[in-house]
């Protein structure tokens, strides 16, 4: 890893990271093997890209790991995803827990079946104490949901005469947006040579950094990771001002 990289808790290390784990399926099929194969696959770079976040400092880590549009997908491919959801929950909260990690799930997870949203529960509860990386999985998730959800609860409170009109801003629909309670995305990652967001949190990574990997998803280890973040550390973030004052106030601190 670069130098760069690994000054834990310097201000160039983002402190959200998103990821849209894209290539799965192109790997298994790059190999003669069913896409599953893939997806089983891509559990081990999940592991190895928490270990690196937890490494470098970084906060918050949010995976895309099933969208609200994959339902589309050949019904045996969205069942052995469900089985291998579960089978992971399972197997992984105890390395989590371990590691001081703690897991969400966000996304409307009232679609899947009893036996894994009660797996989801569980896996949530066993790491709520861990305050080191908080992991963040993105399943049955759409960023479009994710406003009419925060704006169907602002309706409500209009309703219920607890919200006057007035009072709606950017500031008071994030709060009902999921990760409100989390630092902004500072890094927005997608794999697979694609370069598009896929409708995945499209309100929290308005002013994120993008970067694109050519790489797999199942192949995204140290060095694709290390090169993302290298590539974040180089960039001046403006938000909407100029080059010269964002020196100005760096040359300042």
């Amino acid at each position: 890893m670069s130098e760069s990289v690994s000054r834990q808790g310097s201000d160039v290390v983002p402190r959200h990271v998103g990821i849209i784990m894209d290539g799965n399926g192109r790997w298994a099929e790059a190999q003669g093997k069913p896409r599953v194969v893939g997806h089983r696959a891509g559990v081990k770079s999940v592991r190895e890209v928490v270990r690196l976040c937890r490494e470098a400092g970084v906060g918050s880590l949010t995976l895309f790991a099933f969208s609200s549009e994959n339902w589309n997908r050949p019904p045996r491919e969205v069942a052995l995803l469900m089985r291998l959801f579960i089978t992971v929950l399972r197997r992984e909260v105890k390395l989590l827990k371990k590691n001081n990690v703690r897991l969400r799930v966000i996304g409307d997870t009232q679609a899947f079946e009893p036996k894994l949203q009660q797996r989801i529960l569980e896996a949530e509860a066993e790491t709520a104490d861990c305050d080191g990386l908080t992991l963040n999985v993105a399943a049955n998730y759409g960023g479009r949901w994710d406003i009419v959800q925060a704006t169907r609860q602002v309706a409500l409170q209009l309703q219920q005469g607890e919200l006057s009109v007035d009072q709606i801003d950017e500031s008071m629909l994030q709060r009902f947006m999921c990760l409100s309670e989390q630092p902004e995305m500072d890094l927005l990652i997608r794999t697979g040579g694609e370069e598009r967001i896929s409708n995945f949190l499209l309100w929290q990574c308005a002013y994120s950094e993008l970067f694109f990997s050519e790489a797999l998803w199942p192949d995204f280890a140290d060095a694709a990771f290390a090169e993302a973040l290298d590539a974040y550390a180089s960039r001046q973030r403006r938000f909407g001002k100029t080059g010269a004052q964002v020196a100005d106030v760096t040359v300042a601190q």
